[in-house]
């Protein structure tokens, strides 16, 4: 009897628990469910979670709804007729990639190197422009040229000269929550979003229990016109966090920057598509299977309303992982379209936009706010009245390297920076001087301790950081 009692006490224990630790385990991305890798766990996108987050922060959100009536409309005047707003060619989109770290060296951690930066740019135009000759291109009959290019801004905000990439010590190593990049990431560090497209790169959480833990990425989608009309009371969302933001061991190639910092040991998600994907979503693309999570569809109407809006996207009732071919639609003819960029597949298999996902993408760069304000941006062009400036900077060098008791600043112009701040490694001032002859050129380090300093040269607006060494 008493054994009895403990065996259905313990199975009652057990049916209590099972619930809720298989709850436990469910993948979830801003407290919605999200689809995972069931090979390895990794997140692919949580773009459709982060959209209901937003609408469930801000009741006046646009509806996905309002937004697919309002570009279907937008998509049939662009095919019955032409109007001003039409854009023939190629689009040029001025990108930032704000780099976020927490001290790191250049090239350490997440503070990535210039090249792994400027090698998912490069795919970002291989596969935007279906590049003939790179993992971009594609012979399916419905693939098609975006004609989008993505160019690194050379005008910051404040009127100075970029290379487009702005380094950020937010004193974080990871962010583990959803509300931290959106209260403070991306906010504190958002460059105009008419003027810039923002991608934000930073690590996510490592641990199991952090709510960004084997996420890589999502994006903020585009909105609606809402000028003038019935639909004043709709709120486009917030400026500061529109853009795209990615894991950095996600974001480039490991085949054209094989030195840069990836984390994917897999090797199925280091090829640059986690950012291909996201910003498709950024220019109005949804998954080709849909969103809803029940999949009950393999119904292709003439909108494609159960799935995509994308009717040359062939029907599909899941999110494909890997890249072994399959139907999930048997009635319809042909395989799912695994090589799709906005699938889940690997980035090997990616290589795909489609002629209706160009019609869509065009639109909403056409139309959507920020995003055709990108259009006549010019920050893409140096700032003229900073050139002269930077050409003192740009020939600048130290020498010796490493140090022992004078360094000198050579500059290659006649014309002199205005001044100079030298830190230790860890960040504090210990030293600074106003140049105003050729003899402020010259810094006495006969005092400093041995290790690592950078030392700050500014010209005008613009400045440059040099490290140099003392023995």
């Amino acid at each position: 009897m008493k054994k009895n009692t403990l065996y259905k006490f313990a199975l009652s224990a057990f049916l209590l628990w099972a619930p809720l630790s298989l709850s436990a385990q469910e993948p979830k991305a801003f407290g919605k469910p999200v689809s995972a890798n069931p090979e390895n766990g990794l997140i692919r996108c949580a773009t459709t979670q982060y959209e209901t987050y937003l609408q469930e922060q801000n009741p006046k959100r646009e509806t996905r709804e309002h937004f697919e009536e309002w570009l279907a409309q937008k998509i049939q005047q662009k095919r019955t007729q032409r109007t001003a707003a039409d854009i023939t060619g190629v689009i040029r989109i001025p990108v930032v990639v704000h780099v976020i770290h927490n001290g790191d060296a250049v090239g350490s951690g997440e503070n990535i190197s210039d090249a792994q930066i400027l090698s998912q740019i490069t795919v970002l135009n291989q596969d935007y422009r279906r590049m003939a000759g790179t993992p971009g291109h594609n012979t399916i009959a419905v693939g098609a040229d975006m004609e989008i290019e993505f160019v690194m801004a050379q005008t910051d905000p404040n009127g100075n000269l970029t290379n487009g990439i702005d380094r950020r010590n937010l004193g974080r190593e990871s962010w583990t929550t959803y509300n931290s990049m959106e209260a403070t990431l991306k906010p504190q560090t958002s460059w105009d979003p008419t003027k810039y497209f923002n991608i934000w790169v930073c690590r996510f959480g490592a641990n199991t229990s952090d709510e960004t833990y084997d996420l890589l990425g999502y994006a903020q989608f585009p909105t609606s016109s809402t000028l003038g009309g019935i639909d004043d009371d709709i709120d486009g969302g917030p400026d500061n966090t529109d853009g795209v933001l990615i894991g950095f061991e996600y974001f480039g190639s490991a085949t054209l920057a094989p030195n840069g910092n990836y984390g994917d040991s897999d090797n199925v998600y280091r090829y640059g598509r986690t950012a291909t994907h996201e910003i498709g979503h950024c220019l109005g693309l949804l998954h080709i299977s849909g969103d809803d999570f029940s999949f009950s569809s393999c119904t292709v109407n003439a909108q494609d309303s159960t799935k995509d809006y994308c009717p040359d996207t062939p029907a599909t009732r899941r999110y494909n992982y890997g890249c072994t071919p399959g139907n999930s639609c048997t009635a319809s003819p042909g395989n799912d379209m695994i090589e799709n960029y906005m699938e889940y597949t690997d980035d090997s298999c990616m290589n795909v936009f489609t002629q209706d996902q160009k019609n869509r993408m065009r639109t909403v760069m056409e139309n959507s706010p920020n995003r055709v304000d990108l259009l006549t941006s010019t920050v893409m062009n140096p700032p003229s009245a900073s050139v002269a400036k930077f050409s003192i900077l740009n020939g600048l060098h130290l020498y010796p390297n490493p140090v022992q008791n004078v360094l000198n600043i050579n500059v290659s112009t006649n014309a002199l920076p205005d001044s100079y701040t030298v830190y230790n490694s860890i960040g504090q001032a210990v030293g600074s001087a106003k140049i105003t002859s050729e003899a402020n050129l010259t810094l006495d380090t006969s005092n400093y301790s041995n290790g690592v300093y950078f030392i700050k040269v500014d010209a005008g607006k613009q400045s440059r950081t040099l490290k140099f060494v003392k023995n």
